[in-house]
């Protein structure tokens, strides 16, 4: 379910005032913590470490990502594939 219009999109005021303090074309990863924060257009073109849970992921935020949520792209879950006897096989024939 999404925010209401009404009170327009969430974003953490830290995070925007830590990227104001930032110089242009800096590669400096800031470290966030609020994944349900929104991409704004002020954050394009930063690094921002986004915690999973256990590390920060950093995500170069470009144009396209403009109104996504920052959890969005720090995955929470690593995926090492499916099991089962057929995997098996079949991982052995590449080798």
């Amino acid at each position: 379910m999404s925010r209401s219009l009404k009170k327009g999109p969430y974003v953490n005021p830290r995070i925007i005032k830590k990227l104001q303090d930032l110089k242009p074309g800096d590669k400096t990863i800031i470290k966030v913590w609020d994944r349900a924060c929104t991409i704004t257009p002020a954050m394009v073109g930063y690094t921002i470490g986004v915690h999973n849970g256990k590390t920060h992921i950093p995500v170069y935020v470009v144009e396209n990502m403009v109104g996504h949520r920052l959890g969005e792209f720090s995955l929470t879950k690593k995926f090492t594939g499916h099991g089962g006897k057929m995997a098996k096989t079949q991982a052995a024939d590449k080798k």
